[in-house]
């Protein structure tokens, strides 16, 4: 029995050597290449729309997340032959991987935000998504100024999944996480994905409505504006509203939760998001649709916000102290100097 704790023990403290654009990192057996990239952070981490750590079976869809592995290990030192999906492909001792670094792995993002786009409409002017939208990041980063497809788009009717969730399925990019989110946080998931290829489409069989605690996080697990919130549509823009965190005390979920104030008014609430903007802890309905005074919160201060997030815009947590201006001279005191500098000339 003791030999059997020392082997695990072992095996725990066994770390794999890993170089993501020649920055070294040490990662546990069987972490992915996103997540050893992730624990360096920075601008070397792949970019994710369908992966997400909180949501079992998710990743491989996109194809966002592509690297490089210029080697495979140090005991099959060997490139691999193509370019590979990072959220999916787990790291070995001594592997090299590149990212920002690879001119291909660039060419290749590229081309996977452009069939992104192929269907998604250009919308972002009336998108409440707009502001936290990661396929608008992306096509920012690496899109195409036009479009090459010249075919006619696909588009499908808005409908109603419930009575606070809209789906707008002509902006859906079929990440498959609200899928993943029903499967995983409710008891019976009525809506999926019915089609195939071209056909296929997020929907609800024979207009079932979503009804369950849980079914808001569907929004907030959607990376595009395909699934919104009815209440907050149209009311304003997330760079307008001032994210604060708050808490309260609920026996359904764990109440931790981002208020977004316009003035005093709470407009929406949503759950917190980390740096890779997954929920941190998933909210309940009554959280996320009753609870919009104040008074039913404990506010514990302004929420931390990327500087080169849109969403940063004009909220500051101290203002700086007024610049000291130097003191004008007066109009007698200017009319005195300007006598003292022509005595000296004469």
């Amino acid at each position: 029995m003791a030999d059997g704790r020392e082997q695990i023990k072992m095996a725990e403290d066994v770390k794999f050597k890993v170089s993501i654009d020649g920055i070294p990192v040490e990662v546990s057996p069987g972490t992915t290449i996103l997540n050893a990239a992730r624990q360096i952070g920075g601008d070397i981490v792949p970019p994710a729309m369908c992966y997400y750590s909180k949501l079992q079976g998710s990743g491989g869809k996109c194809r966002t997340c592509l690297v490089k592995v210029s080697k495979g290990s140090e005991k099959d030192p060997r490139p691999m032959p193509k370019l590979v999906a990072s959220c999916r492909t787990t790291v070995m001792d001594g592997m090299e991987v590149q990212n920002i670094t690879s001119p291909e792995v660039m060419e290749a993002r590229k081309g996977v935000v452009e069939m992104l786009l192929i269907n998604h409409p250009l919308d972002c002017p009336i998108c409440d998504q707009a502001g936290e939208c990661h396929l608008q990041d992306l096509s920012y980063q690496h899109g195409l100024a036009s479009t090459r497809y010249e075919f006619e788009r696909r588009t499908f009717d808005k409908i109603d999944i419930g009575d606070k969730v809209q789906l707008h399925m002509t902006r859906c990019i079929l990440c498959y996480r609200c899928v993943f989110v029903a499967d995983q946080l409710t008891p019976q998931r009525v809506h999926g994905i019915l089609g195939r290829g071209d056909a296929a489409e997020i929907s609800t069989y024979i207009e079932n409505a979503i009804d369950n605690e849980f079914s808001g996080n569907v929004i907030d697990v959607c990376p595009v504006g395909a699934l919104t919130d009815k209440t907050f549509r149209f009311k304003n823009r997330v760079w307008f509203t001032k994210p604060v965190e708050a808490h309260r005390d609920c026996p359904t979920c764990s109440g931790k939760v981002t208020l977004w104030y316009k003035g005093e008014e709470v407009l929406r609430v949503t759950a917190r998001k980390d740096e890779y903007g997954e929920v941190e802890a998933f909210i309940c309905n009554t959280c996320r649709f009753d609870k919009k005074a104040t008074s039913d919160w404990t506010i514990e201060g302004p929420r931390d916000v990327k500087p080169t997030s849109v969403i940063s815009l004009n909220h500051y947590d101290e203002l700086a102290p007024p610049p000291v201006v130097k003191k004008s001279l007066s109009l007698q005191e200017a009319n005195k100097d300007q006598f003292e500098r022509a005595k000296e000339l004469l």
